[in-house]
């Protein structure tokens, strides 16, 4: 009581005392939202408008006197407000203290870590911050920099991110001690003498980005269960939910409370004239009934009486209403018309994923189902917008209901987008971005928009990718229901947004083999996200495609090294351009024997190697049954044929690399053109000998085709395709 009251003496000596929290940070509320004031122990930031969507409510709510110390509470609530107000008079005159408002989401990461830091520090017996040391700062970084289950058992070590937050939380509140009216660090306390947080949290110059990309073995059933769910089962769960949600509600005012055994037989007779079975009870109950004495045996021991008193308008039954009279007319009801889960009884039938087979797409469902079913889907909505458009966390959360947009750009030719925001690195309430997508995102979205029952705005809301695809996702792919509708197993190992993201630039990157192109075609995508990088240079989708061509060129010299290795093992090129890139190999290959002779001490490396090759490396683009190395856009046959000579990209759909002077054939490019040979030779042959037109027409394609397979083999030399197509 002491200490609340020395508190209470304290407090107006605060410069923020009495302060209004929105009006200091300078924000806008929402109308009927409250405007916390300073001296209030409860901070309700739920009216912040322009807040990320991202944000859960719960993180919108500081509650100050979860720091067990009075006198730090109010240290607690300093420090907050001057990170959002830095302009503040107080907080200008303080040397070290942040000049721009700090993002509302990186302080409420920072307040759960400061509200650690204090109350560790009760913990440890200290009453007053004057006697921390930086022995106590140097253990708290080490209790927080290992991730613990809830039993306390280590899991892992920390991010360098969360240690560099720590750190951050420890370390201002030295950089605002000024500020503070009840107490502070001691004036010449420096927590690691005050170096860069991520120097101490151990922070490397980041390399080559560390997040891995989804593997193959999860990606391909992964997309194909999405895409397969958002496309076959989409409308019919709409459908389904729209049923369920138009059933009669329980709680009518109008309702009885105890039904009669009239009542009781009227809803059997029911169920018997139309044929429909009796509603089966949920497992929970099932196992109440049991508990509560009911036989294994008993047949009515799955029956819903209470489904029965529903359907006659009474609002309850319990078990010591079921008479003799009605389990014996129950039990005949039972016997005639069987017992089914009440929704989806008679689902329309849909193809399976595998063989196409007609199944029904759904088995009766209970309500709970239907809603764990509508959870399922999606979160399938979710995966296909975020694989196949490349968006983050935070710009799928801003994904509102509406956000679709449709531009027909010309006759049959429409270009789709979503509304979002960028968040990371902008102001409060973010920047407004648009995204172009493919048809497949905006089919996606649209499902999830008749998928949303309301509360919110947001059509995806907080997203928490991992726990949607380990709760329902990938548990119902993998289930009964997936089996049934020949959906191939999603193995284990971890999927997030972030890594879907790094695949999805990474298919972009190393088309055209990728496997989203054995799901959707993927020259589209590219057509796309380069059309979300026109629409607005400065948007986030720039960025992606920033990523994707990095990715480009790093599969672009890996290539180019991997035909000069087969250079050097006699597997030459073939092609209109082979004499060319064997002549710049040659130069290559010279340049790298000329080194070790100019200077005996230094040893050529890999990297030499790859300097060497980085600039030619820079034009190659791939084909499907070719390499064009497009070094010179006047030599390019596409752009001639096309009337653009000044292109800086080939036009793939253009290519005749039989005759581009830039075209090159490689081993690993047999298979396409052995099977363009053999496909030739069938429609020849079944073609009949009036049309002969045609057969010269599909002839000469014959010809052309054997030709270049032909030159592919004998530039080959003595390697097996096999044995070039592993290298790649």
């Amino acid at each position: 009581m002491i200490q609340n009251l020395a508190v209470q003496a304290l407090a107006p000596s605060t410069p923020f005392a009495g302060a209004d929290i929105f009006q200091e940070a300078g924000w806008t509320a929402v109308d009927g939202f409250p405007q916390p004031r300073f001296d209030e122990d409860v901070w309700i930031l739920l009216g912040v408008r322009g807040r990320p969507q991202h944000l859960a409510a719960s993180e919108l709510t500081w509650d100050f006197t979860e720091v067990v110390n009075p006198r730090w509470r109010l240290v607690a609530k300093e420090v907050t407000l001057a990170y959002w107000a830095p302009t503040h008079a107080a907080v200008v005159q303080l040397a070290r203290a942040y000049r721009t408002p700090r993002a509302l989401a990186t302080c409420t990461r920072l307040k759960h870590l400061l509200f650690e830091w204090l109350n560790w520090l009760s913990d440890q017996g200290v009453l007053s911050l004057r006697e921390v040391t930086q022995d106590h700062c140097q253990r708290f970084l080490a209790l927080r920099s290992v991730v613990r289950d809830k039993h306390g058992r280590r899991l892992r070590e920390a991010s360098v991110s969360h240690k560099r937050a720590v750190v951050t939380a420890v370390m201002d509140l030295a950089f605002y001690g000024d500020l503070f009216t009840t107490d502070r660090y001691d004036p010449g306390f420096q927590p690691w003498g005050f170096a860069p947080p991520s120097v101490v949290a151990g922070w490397k110059k980041p390399g080559e980005n560390k997040t891995p990309p989804v593997p193959d073995t999860i990606l391909q059933p992964l997309l194909g269960a999405c895409l397969y769910i958002v496309d076959t089962l989409g409308p019919h769960v709409v459908s389904l939910l729209r049923q369920v949600e138009a059933r009669r509600p329980r709680t009518a005012p109008t309702v009885r409370r105890r039904p009669t055994f009239a009542d009781m037989a009227r809803a059997l007779e029911e169920h018997r004239s139309g044929g429909e079975p009796l509603v089966e009870l949920v497992e929970t109950q099932v196992r109440q009934r049991l508990t509560a004495g009911w036989h294994p045996d008993d047949p009515l021991l799955r029956v819903s009486f209470q489904q029965l008193a529903s359907r006659v308008g009474c609002r309850e039954f319990r078990p010591p209403w079921i008479t003799e009279n009605l389990r014996g007319l129950t039990e005949e009801t039972l016997n005639a018309v069987g017992l089914a889960k009440p929704w989806g009884r008679a689902a329309p039938t849909v193809p399976r994923a595998d063989t196409q087979t007609p199944v029904p797409w759904t088995e009766p469902l209970h309500t709970r189902e239907v809603l764990y079913l509508v959870a399922m889907v999606r979160h399938a909505a979710l995966t296909v917008t975020g694989a196949v458009s490349g968006m983050r966390n935070s710009e799928l959360s801003e994904l509102l209901v509406g956000c679709r947009r449709s531009v027909e750009i010309s006759p049959g030719l429409v270009r789709r987008s979503l509304a979002s925001k960028i968040i990371k690195g902008q102001a409060l309430g973010g920047l407004d971005d648009e995204w172009v997508v493919l048809e497949e995102v905006h089919r996606a979205v649209a499902l999830a928009e008749e998928l949303h029952r309301g509360g919110t705005v947001s059509l995806f809301g907080r997203v928490s990718y991992h726990s949607g695809y380990v709760s329902s996702l990938r548990p119902w792919v993998n289930g009964p229901a997936g089996r049934r509708l020949g959906l191939a197993p999603i193995t284990d190992g971890q999927v997030n947004l972030r890594m879907l993201r790094r695949t999805f630039a990474m298919e972009l990157a190393y088309r055209p083999n990728g496997m989203l192109a054995a799901k959707i075609a993927l020259k589209h995508l590219s057509v796309v996200t380069t059309e979300g990088y026109t629409a607005r240079p400065g948007g986030a989708q720039a960025k992606l495609l920033a990523e994707v061509n990095e990715h480009e060129q790093d599969r672009n010299l890996a290539l180019a090294l991997a035909e000069f290795r087969n250079y050097q093992q006699g597997i030459m090129p073939s092609g209109p351009g082979a004499r060319e890139l064997i002549n710049f190999f040659e130069h290559v290959d010279g340049e790298i024997a000329r080194q070790p002779a100019a200077s005996p001490r230094v040893r050529a490396s890999d990297q030499d190697l790859r300097n060497l090759l980085a600039k030619r490396a820079g034009t190659l683009h791939l084909g499907a049954a070719n390499y064009c190395w497009f070094a010179d856009p006047g030599k390019a046959l596409c752009l001639k044929l096309a009337g653009t000579p000044n292109a800086s990209r080939p036009l793939a759909g253009m290519c005749d690399s039989a005759r581009c002077p830039q075209a090159t054939h490689h081993p690993c490019h047999r298979t396409v053109w052995a099977e363009t040979v053999d496909q030739n030779k069938v429609l020849i042959g079944s073609i009949s000998r009036s049309r002969k037109g045609e057969r010269v027409r599909l002839q000469a394609e014959l010809d052309r085709a054997q030709r270049v397979l032909d030159e592919i083999d004998a530039a080959a030399g003595t390697a097996s395709p096999e044995e070039h197509n592993a290298d790649h």
